[in-house]
């Protein structure tokens, strides 16, 4: 069988460490066995770990990395150890082209640092952003960028960052013409910002464009269905996803707490159990895992500090598919036929 995507893991990051990585792996490799995966971190852990994951050692090699980046540690800091650190390592191995992609679950700031440091931004891009794909009640789930990697977004951020999700639902989600909406305080064409008014009023002018804009949408949309691509500065973007996160594990706790409240509840909780577990994966995050930096020279995803080896799994599966659809080839390609990122308009007649 020939191999197929290579995967760079940084082993070291994360709340689970090498064991979860290694063994999130471990699943994403029964699921694709043409995968290979070139494992940063401590040799001998690394080692120890593998000799329970035969299938998984004869699929990767380990490549040592004397460093870890710390949940806390300032971007500033952990650039300086890019080439030492299991994080800096996965990312080079990108850079220079032992591997396809790469993913970490350790330190989002020294991440997004490490990446934009070494890989540069594609031509036409100005800045990078970070996307991730949501459960929604649609037919499919949300992209969401920026979720943080730029707290502060022009409008010519904005009209890149449409771009670069529309062509990432098209590869994640396979749609071809996705419904593209800024996240706004409300739908009115005269709320928000300027550079939200300003990027609406660029976007509905535009043609030849790979998506339909349509038009502004409020926080307690994201969820609905009403858009395939929610575009947001990278600071409403993050409190936005945090707020969903929260909620969704209020909603579970509170329903495990009413169904422990008394004998007819529990029983209750039986008869209910199958439409349960289906809300309990759909709100699962580790179901959801994997966002990615778009508009870098390299594919590079991000996965929850806390995700378990099914988390680690998804998010493998989400780097080897934006490998094999060519995400960065979508990208510049729609780049292209725009000219440097700003889409061409219809003439507006005065």
């Amino acid at each position: 069988m020939s191999a197929g995507p290579r995967i760079a893991i940084d082993a070291m990051g994360g709340d689970g460490g090498p064991a979860v990585a290694l063994g999130g792996a471990a699943r994403a490799l029964e699921a694709r066995p043409e995968l290979r995966f070139r494992l940063h971190g401590a040799e001998s852990v690394l080692a120890a770990e593998l000799t329970r994951l035969r299938a998984l050692k004869d699929a990767s090699e380990i490549v040592p990395a004397p460093e870890t980046i710390s949940g806390d540690e300032k971007p500033s800091q952990a650039i300086r150890r890019a080439k030492t650190s299991s994080m800096g390592r996965a990312i080079a191995d990108v850079k220079a082209g032992d591997a396809d992609a790469a993913l970490s679950a350790g330190n989002t700031g020294a991440l997004m640092a490490m990446a934009k440091l070494a890989l540069r931004t594609m031509p036409g891009i100005h800045r990078p952003a970070l996307a991730a794909l949501l459960p929604s009640l649609g037919a499919s789930d949300v992209v969401m960028l920026d979720l943080g990697a730029n707290t502060e977004c022009d409008t010519e951020n904005l009209v890149q960052f449409a771009l670069m999700g529309a062509a990432y639902a098209r590869t994640a989600l396979d749609i071809e013409q996705p419904r593209v909406a800024l996240l706004n305080i409300g739908s009115e064409e005269l709320k928000g910002t300027e550079e939200l008014r300003d990027a609406a009023t660029r976007l509905r002018a535009a043609v030849d464009l790979p998506l339909s804009f349509t038009g502004f949408i409020e926080g307690d949309r994201i969820s609905r269905g009403d858009a395939d691509v929610i575009v947001s500065d990278g600071f409403s973007g993050n409190i936005a996803l945090k707020t969903a996160e929260g909620t969704a594990r209020f909603v579970t706790d509170l329903l495990r707490r009413s169904f422990k409240s008394s004998l007819r509840s529990k029983a209750g909780f039986f008869l209910s159990r199958p439409a349960l577990h289906m809300l309990r994966v759909h709100l699962d995050p580790n179901n959801h895992n994997g966002a990615i930096f778009l508009g870098l020279n390299g594919i590079v995803v991000k996965s929850h500090g806390g995700a378990d080896e099914k988390g680690i799994a998804n998010a493998i599966g989400v780097a080897a598919k934006l490998v094999t659809q060519d995400l960065n080839r979508r990208i510049a390609a729609d780049l292209a036929r725009v000219g440097d990122g700003a889409p061409r308009m219809e003439a507006v007649a005065k």
